[in-house]
C-alpha cells in the first residue's frame, strides 16, 4: 500500500536506485509522450557560451610567444561569448588550433558561467620543439577521434545516460481529475503515494567534415538512440523500450577573412537535427519523449524530423533562415511545420539582441473558445517576436544584467492576438564567496478572454529549454504549462567550486484568465487566479569532460484556484531526481 505522506529517502533506497541505475545503462531493445526537457540531460550542446579562456599549461619566458600563440589558437577556434555550444563542432576547431605553430598539446575543460551558462577552458601546451601535427596516416590515436588529416576530420559519438526519478502525490494526488482523458495514459499513472521509475538512453553515431576548398567545408552526422523507461511514471507504469535514428544531415560551411580582419560565414544543411531560437521561449523542443519512445524525463530526443536552413554571419550579426517539421508523436501529431527568419546582433557592446518572424504553414493543433468550441488551428500562425540580454560590465563580470523577450501571435485565419514574454534582472556577486547570482523574472501568457471577439490564448510552440529557462518549475510545469500563465521566479547560482552548481528557485504561478479551455481539463474553469507554488533546489557537477552528474528536489503546493477546482481533496506534491551522464 502507498503511504500518501512524504517519505523519508532511506540509504537502502538510494543504493537501489544507484544500482539500478548502472544496470540500465546497459540494456536495451526495439520497440513514440509529449514532455519537456525537466532534467536538462544534455549540458553541453545549445548551451550559451559565458567565457572561453586560452590557457597556457607552460608559459614561455617570451612574452611576445605566449600572446601570439593565444591569439593564433583563438582565431582557429573562432568561438566567442554568447555563441552556442557544440561538441562536434568545437572539437573540429581544437583539431585545427592543434595546428597552429609552437602548439604542442591542446585539451579543453568546461565549467559553469556565471548566469548558467558555459565557462570553458582552451589547455595549450607550447611545443618544446617540433608542434603538434596530425597523424601521417589520418588515424587518430586519441579515441573519440578516429580520423584527422589535412582538414578531414571523423569522430565518433556514444552517451550513456541514466536517471531516478520518483514523486509523491503526484498531480496532487488526483491524477483521476488531472489526467482525465489524457492519451498518454497508459495503465496506471503516478498518484498519491510514492512511485519511482528508472530511465536509460544510449546514444552513438559518427560525425565527420572534409573540405572542398580551402574556405569551403561539407559535413555530416549520423546516429541513433535507444531509450528504455522501467516502473511507475507519471503517465503509465509499463515498461518500454524503443530504437531509432536521432541525427541525419548534410550541410555546407565556409567563409572568409578580409584585409580589415571582418570575418564572414554561412552554414547551409538539411537532415534531422536540434534546432533553437534565442532562450527557447518558442521553439527548442524540436522533438517529443516519453509515451512509446520512453525517456519522458531524460527528454532524450531532439533532433527534429526535418530541419533545413540556411545561417549567415558577419563578424556579431547572424542572419538565418529555417523550415523546420518537428519529430512529434504519432499518437498527438498535428502536422505542425514552422518557418521564418532569425536576425541575432550586438547594437552595443554587451548587449545582445534578437528579432524573429516565424510562421506555422501546417498544423491542426487546435484552439478552444470559452465553450470548448474549436475557433481555429495551428495553421496560419504568425508570431513576431523581440529580444535582448545586456550585461555592462561583460559576461562573467561582477555587476548587473538584464533581460527581456516579448512576442505577439496572430493568425491568418481567425481573429487572433495572444502576447507572451519576460523580464528579468539579476545581480551578479563573481568576487563573493561562491559567486553567487540571483535574479528575479516576471513571466506572462495571456489566457481567452470570454468577453471579446478575438482568441488571446498563447500558444506554446516548441518551448522549453531546461529549469533556468523555459520550463517553469519542475512538478508545477507538468500541470500548468507556458499558456495563461503569470509566473514569478526568484532564482540564485550558486558555485562553490568552478565544476558544480547549484541553483535554488522560488516560483509563484496564477492565471492571466479564469477561463483556462484548452489547458488541463481539471483547471478548465477557475474560481481564484492562484494556481500555486513551488520550491526547489538543482544540484549540478561537471565531475570531468566526459562525466556529468544533476539531480533535483522540488516540493510544490497548490494556491487557491487548483484546491477549489479540485474540490479542497489534495495533496502536495514532492519529487527527487538524479542522472548520470557518460559522454565522449
Amino acid at each position: 500500500m502507498k503511504n500518501a505522506s512524504t517519505p523519508e529517502i532511506s540509504r537502502s533506497r538510494i543504493l537501489a536506485a544507484v544500482l539500478g541505475l548502472l544496470v540500465l545503462a546497459t540494456v536495451g531493445g526495439s520497440n513514440l509522450a509529449l514532455a519537456q526537457n525537466v532534467s536538462g540531460a544534455d549540458p553541453y550542446n545549445f548551451k550559451r557560451i559565458e567565457s572561453i579562456s586560452v590557457v597556457l599549461m607552460n608559459p614561455s619566458d617570451d612574452a611576445g610567444l605566449n600572446a601570439r600563440v593565444q591569439d593564433q589558437v583563438r582565431t582557429a577556434l573562432e568561438l566567442y561569448p554568447g555563441t552556442r555550444f557544440s561538441r562536434e563542432g568545437f572539437e573540429f576547431r581544437l583539431t585545427r588550433a592543434r595546428r597552429v605553430r609552437d602548439v604542442g598539446a591542446i585539451d579543453y575543460e568546461i565549467g559553469f558561467g556565471a548566469q548558467g551558462g558555459l565557462a570553458i577552458d582552451v589547455l595549450v601546451t607550447i611545443a618544446d620543439g617540433e608542434p603538434a601535427a596530425a597523424q601521417p596516416t589520418g588515424f587518430a590515436d586519441r579515441f573519440p577521434v578516429l580520423y584527422d588529416r589535412d582538414g578531414t576530420f571523423l569522430r565518433a559519438k556514444l552517451d550513456l545516460f541514466a536517471l531516478y526519478y520518483a514523486n509523491n502525490n503526484a498531480w496532487y494526488a488526483r491524477p483521476d481529475l488531472m489526467l482525465a482523458g489524457n492519451p498518454l495514459v497508459d495503465g496506471e499513472p503516478s498518484g498519491a503515494g510514492y512511485d519511482q521509475w528508472l530511465e536509460s538512453y544510449l546514444h552513438y553515431g559518427l560525425y565527420g567534415i572534409t573540405p572542398v576548398t580551402e574556405e569551403m567545408y561539407v559535413y555530416a552526422g549520423v546516429s541513433a538512440m535507444l531509450t528504455n523507461s522501467v516502473g511507475q511514471e507519471i503517465f503509465t507504469d509499463k515498461t518500454r523500450t524503443y530504437h531509432d535514428f536521432e541525427d541525419a544531415y548534410l550541410g555546407v560551411i565556409g567563409g572568409r577573412t578580409d584585409e580589415e580582419g571582418n570575418r564572414f560565414a554561412y552554414n547551409v544543411m538539411a537532415g534531422r537535427k536540434r534546432f533553437t531560437i534565442g532562450k527557447g521561449m518558442l521553439l527548442t523542443t524540436t522533438s517529443a519523449n516519453g509515451g512509446e519512445r520512453a525517456a519522458l524525463q531524460a527528454n532524450a530526443r531532439w533532433a527534429a524530423d526535418f530541419l533545413g536552413l540556411a545561417r549567415f554571419r558577419y563578424d556579431n550579426t547572424m542572419v538565418e533562415f529555417f523550415y523546420l517539421d518537428p519529430d512529434e508523436l504519432p499518437l498527438l501529431d498535428t502536422g505542425t511545420t514552422f518557418a521564418g527568419v532569425n536576425i541575432e546582433f550586438e547594437p552595443l557592446n554587451n548587449l545582445e539582441a534578437g528579432l524573429s518572424f516565424i510562421a506555422a504553414p501546417d498544423g491542426d493543433f487546435r484552439y478552444f473558445g470559452p465553450n470548448g468550441e474549436t475557433v481555429g488551428t495551428r495553421e496560419g500562425l504568425r508570431v513576431y517576436n523581440a529580444r535582448f540580454d545586456y550585461t555592462p560590465r561583460g559576461l562573467g563580470q561582477t555587476g548587473p544584467y538584464f533581460a527581456g523577450e516579448f512576442a505577439l501571435q496572430r493568425n491568418q485565419n481567425f481573429d487572433m492576438e495572444a502576447y507572451g514574454g519576460s523580464l528579468e534582472f539579476g545581480y551578479s556577486f563573481q568576487n563573493s564567496r561562491w559567486s553567487p547570482t540571483v535574479s528575479y523574472r516576471y513571466g506572462h501568457f495571456t489566457g481567452d478572454d470570454p468577453d471579446t471577439d478575438e482568441f488571446e490564448r498563447w500558444d506554446p510552440m516548441l518551448s522549453g529549454g531546461g529549469g533556468e529557462l523555459w520550463i517553469q518549475s519542475v512538478n508545477h510545469f507538468k500541470a500548468v504549462q507556458n499558456s495563461n500563465v503569470k509566473s514569478h521566479r526568484l532564482q540564485a547560482i550558486l558555485r562553490p567550486v568552478p565544476k558544480v552548481q547549484l541553483v535554488p528557485q522560488l516560483w509563484a504561478f496564477y492565471a492571466d484568465s479564469l477561463t483556462n479551455v484548452g489547458g488541463n481539463p481539471a483547471l478548465g474553469f477557475l474560481q481564484d487566479d492562484e494556481y500555486g507554488y513551488e520550491a526547489n533546489i538543482t544540484a549540478k557537477w561537471f565531475a570531468n569532460r566526459n562525466i556529468y552528474v544533476h539531480g533535483h528536489v522540488a516540493y510544490t503546493w497548490p494556491g487557491e484556484g487548483t484546491k477549489l477546482a479540485l474540490d479542497n481533496d489534495l495533496q502536495d506534491w514532492f519529487s527527487v531526481m538524479l542522472f548520470v551522464r557518460y559522454a565522449f
